[in-house]
């Protein structure tokens, strides 16, 4: 019990904050050196209760995911070389669109553990139903109580520090640089009412495969 209460009492619970990532992506199979395809690159994960928004930001524009548990759905917005994007998705687009991560299993490899960014890390494994490929470090000394703000890792058991996602033709190379506590502004997210060019989930999909 005393154990119990000194773990509980050393990790931190997230509800609501923002975590920062640096990302680089590769072509997959390069060397470190390579060229970084997005140059400098970042994504940020807010989190207030149920509600989670993911930024990134690079060279080429801006894209956010915002989400909402309670009602299921969702919103993407794009903006690229002055062009401004909006995809609605329901409950059921949400779903079709992770339905890649149902029923992820991790493997653990207890034996590899490092430090990053600060934290103490364990490895482990898993493969999504496309095929894609995952490594991730990641630490028990933080605790995210919305499990769906990132589908990859609901399943996991702590929160991702550095991860590697490799879908067999680039390496997306992600790293934490920092975790902030501080209270979020419900406006942040907010789904858009005007100033987007709007397009659902299913038109989206069709323009992808065009």
């Amino acid at each position: 019990m005393l154990l119990s209460s000194a773990l509980c009492y050393a990790q931190k619970t997230i509800s609501e904050g923002a975590i920062t990532y640096g990302l680089t992506i590769r072509l997959a199979g390069s060397d470190s050196s390579a060229a970084n395809i997005l140059g400098r690159a970042t994504i940020t994960e807010y989190i207030k209760g149920g509600l989670s928004r993911t930024d990134m930001s690079s060279s080429l524009g801006t894209e956010a995911t915002i989400h909402d548990t309670k009602t299921g759905s969702a919103v993407i917005l794009k903006e690229y070389s002055g062009q401004k994007l909006m995809i609605t998705l329901t409950k059921e687009n949400w779903a079709a669109r992770n339905k890649k991560f149902d029923g992820i299993i991790f493997k653990y490899d207890n034996t590899d553990s490092k430090d990053i960014s600060g934290y103490a890390c364990k490895k482990a494994t898993t493969q999504l139903s496309d095929g894609t490929n995952v490594i991730v470090y990641y630490t028990t000394d933080v605790n995210v109580l919305n499990k769906e703000y990132n589908g990859m890792f609901k399943n996991l058991e702590g929160t991702p520090v550095k991860y590697e996602v490799t879908d067999g033709k680039f390496r997306y190379s992600y790293i934490l640089s920092k975790i902030d506590f501080s209270p979020i502004t419900s406006a942040k997210f907010d789904f858009p009412k005007s100033g987007y060019r709007e397009m659902t989930y299913e038109e989206s999909e069709q323009h992808k495969n065009n």
